[in-house]
């Protein structure tokens, strides 16, 4: 079939000689992902996008010289099928290394033994050296791969460490899973010592954004990689007696948001999870603060499934956006909280 204005830019590219012709008029635009964006539209409607500024000399010098060939027709179905299609199993993180912090229980626990299990190497990082070994003993037990670092997440320091670490280990990062964090004792705002405010801004927010600068070097260079917060439903909404908590699971979501927006064409993801009740220690020590502080909050999280989450549920979310299952998502704030946000 000779060449026709209606051909989409993706049947072009799927002719051998025409996609020569295309790079030879529009070099600087084959490369580009605005570029790829426009498999759909055909070379008019590719001008007509204020962004690519294409002359319309240029448009015609290309119009003409593809009018001397002739192109198989392709149906636009295969063309999207292979656009979005990946060889393999998309949820296996097989040769992939990843970080994961407060590794040593709950959510971080059981997302490191996931990760393993799906073929990651795994860079158990967490300040409790006993139970971060014995999670690194789990995943080796498991058949898994990984190293453990004793990390302090809110020093530079110690975070740079674990990074470096990680990189004299397995020469690369694809993933890092940002998920230590400490809960506020429960008290009105004007009661909150400020050392405790320090503390907790410090490990819960400052500890995400060290995390990210220094990973996001190395991802940066590599042009990929994936990163995973987490935040909480604290972070889409208030919670009584945990201002100081609030505000740190705030400000991871934006965090969240302004790096994935800095990254996006830059090959790498950045996305959080929301968890509301977990089964960790974190929630096994909620009634002892409350006992030992005398005081009760007004309000209670609703739990609407009639149950907490138990950590591997938080784990197969994080192991799916740190996969390429999960390849269109970046600055997704993902609440995974049995609808306790509803």
């Amino acid at each position: 079939m000779t060449y026709n204005e209606k051909w989409t830019i993706g049947e072009l590219l799927a002719s051998e000689a025409a996609a020569a012709i295309v790079a030879k008029h529009l070099p600087e635009f084959v490369s580009a992902p605005a570029f790829k964006m426009a498999s759909m539209h055909t070379l008019d409607q590719l001008a007509a996008i204020p962004q690519v500024s294409l002359p319309q000399e240029r448009l015609e010098g290309l119009k003409a010289e593809l009018a001397g060939i002739t192109l198989a027709p392709v149906p636009a179905a295969a063309i999207s099928a292979e656009a979005v299609s990946a060889p393999g199993d998309s949820l296996s993180l097989q040769g992939k290394v990843a970080i994961v912090t407060g590794a040593a229980g709950g959510i971080g626990r059981a997302s490191a033994l996931k990760l393993a299990a799906r073929g990651a190497k795994v860079t158990v990082v967490d300040f409790n050296e006993e139970a971060g070994k014995e999670t690194l003993r789990l995943i080796q037990a498991n058949g898994g791969e990984g190293i453990y670092v004793k990390a302090d997440v809110s020093n530079s320091a110690d975070v740079q460490h674990f990074i470096q670490r990680t990189m004299d280990a397995y020469g690369k990062l694809d993933v890092l899973f940002n998920n230590a964090g400490i809960i506020q004792k429960f008290s009105l705002l004007q009661d909150i010592e400020e050392d405790h405010y320090d503390r907790i801004l410090n490990v819960n927010l400052k500890g995400v954004f060290l995390g990210m600068k220094y990973a996001l070097k190395i991802m940066d260079e590599q042009g990929y990689g994936a990163i995973i917060n987490t935040a909480s439903t604290t972070g889409v909404r208030a919670e009584h007696s945990l201002a100081a908590y609030t505000a740190s699971k705030h400000g991871i979501v934006g965090m969240t948001k302004g790096a994935a927006l800095e990254y996006v064409k830059r090959g790498i993801r950045v996305n959080a999870i929301c968890p509301g009740g977990v089964a960790t220690g974190i929630t096994a020590s909620v009634p002892q603060q409350l006992q030992e502080s005398g005081y009760v909050p007004e309000e209670f999280p609703n739990m609407r499934m009639g149950r907490y989450a138990e950590p591997e549920e938080l784990a197969e979310m994080v192991a799916f956006l740190a996969s390429d299952a999960s390849s269109y998502m970046t600055g997704s704030i993902v609440l995974v909280d049995g609808g306790l946000t509803l």
